[in-house]
């Protein structure tokens, strides 16, 4: 098989020292590597170090006459099968959002007809600005997969979000991307036109342009302090749609409960404890084109928390807990003006799964309801066998592992979505 083909940018920033590491890691999995390095870059990595790391020439200039007859920016941007930028400062964020091409990495990634991962690193407050973010979402929905940073202390002192994720986690998104990167196109297929690019663009992705919101996990009801309501979601079947949305090109927004599993490449993540929360941002992330439900939410929460512990007082008297529900986070998408074009919710059952799907169909407004017996494959397993239940009927599949389920579920979704126009938000 053809070893991966790595076009790596180094942007400024201290955070450029991982990417000597990063190369290293490349190389070491079979990569190809090909390093630009950026001016600001050039300030904390040597174009040396990165030359006999990636065993390749290090490009620097846009206007070297020597490496323009060697190989050209054009050539350069499109022999790799995926650039990488890292560190992704904000200023190159910015440029690529803006289109501005000022130098040898900004011009190779607007000629770039592959596809582009970025990994951001910048300071905390420069990361949270609106504008990093408003860019941020451009290059998203631009076809762009831009990680999100690590959190933790910064070099300037500071604490939060905006660290360079380790090199090890880029290599996974790399791979990541690599897998979901477009085929490429037989030269003598019928539907290969005159004219028509080698690499089929990443808008052919089945769910490019499109935006969609997915729930995952449980959430936790507070009683007192250390006490709460819960259930036994992993959120692992959330989080696998999540990945498998991104992977078909969508602009995903993953509203998570209490879980501790990682951020799928290409995933905009918000985290929340309770139902109220949950509620708040999925009102926030509509419109969209699909949202899918997949969290278990606690029907009940405590009508009051305890400021305190609550202690038992030797009387043998179990203390009243009175409760009060929950919003009902699906019912109200659907009676939203935001209303998604497709609004899909779950149904974790234990027994009459399929009549009670079609009843919470019916009672709920949505537009399918994806039922699972968690009697057969417990919450938190590795597999499902799901049934598809919509107004049209019940499409029931064998049971397979979540990912496989993920992946099978976004075809459906990308049919249903083709003919309709993606949703525009303000």
């Amino acid at each position: 098989m053809t070893k991966p083909r790595i076009l790596l940018i180094v942007g400024g920033g201290i955070a450029a020292y991982k990417s000597i590491e990063l190369v290293r890691l490349l190389r070491k999995s079979g990569h190809i590597v090909r390093c630009v390095i950026t001016r600001a870059g050039e300030q904390f990595v040597t174009p040396l170090t990165l030359a006999a790391l990636s065993e390749n020439k290090v490009y620097t200039n846009l206007f070297d006459l020597k490496d323009e007859v060697e190989m050209g920016h054009i050539q350069l941007s499109r022999e790799a099968d995926l650039v990488v930028v890292a560190p992704a400062t904000a200023d190159l964020l910015a440029k690529m959002a803006a289109g501005i091409a000022d130098d040898l990495a900004t011009t190779l990634l607007l000629a770039t007809d592959k596809p582009v991962l970025a990994a951001p690193a910048m300071n905390v407050r420069m990361w949270l600005h609106a504008a990093t973010q408003r860019n941020v979402a451009t290059l998203r929905g631009d076809g762009v997969t831009v990680m999100q940073p690590d959190e933790g202390e910064m070099a300037c002192g500071e604490y939060g979000p905006g660290r360079l994720p380790e090199p090890q986690a880029i290599i996974d998104a790399i791979d990541a991307a690599l897998a979901r990167a477009p085929v490429p196109v037989a030269l003598n297929a019928p539907e290969a036109l005159a004219g028509q690019p080698d690499f089929a663009p990443a808008n052919r992705r089945p769910l490019y342009g499109r935006r969609i919101l997915i729930t995952a996990g449980p959430t936790h009801e507070p009683i007192d302090p250390v006490r709460y309501i819960a259930n036994r979601s992993s959120g692992k079947q959330g989080f696998a749609i999540a990945a498998a949305a991104a992977e078909a090109g969508a602009e995903v927004l993953l509203v998570a409960g209490p879980v501790d599993l990682p951020t799928p490449p290409g995933v905009i993540r918000v985290d929340v404890e309770t139902a109220v929360e949950m509620a708040a941002e999925v009102a926030g992330g509509l419109p969209v084109d699909a949202a899918i439900m997949v969290a278990a939410v606690a029907d009940w929460r405590a009508a009051d928390t305890a400021p305190q512990k609550i202690k038992k007082d030797g009387s043998g008297q179990v203390p009243p807990l009175a409760l009060t529900e929950n919003p009902d986070i699906l019912a109200t998408v659907a009676k939203s003006a935001d209303r998604p074009p497709l609004l899909i919710g779950f149904a974790a059952e234990t027994n009459d799964v399929i009549a009670h799907a079609q009843a919470k169909l019916a009672r709920k407004g949505c537009d399918w309801i994806v039922a699972n017996d968690v009697a057969a494959d417990p919450m938190g397993g590795a597999n499902n066998r799901v049934h598809i239940v919509s107004k049209d009927g019940v499409d029931s599949w064998d049971r397979l592992p979540k990912d496989a389920v993920a992946r099978k579920l976004m075809e459906k979704i990308a049919d249903e979505l083709e003919t309709r126009a993606p949703v525009q938000r303000d």
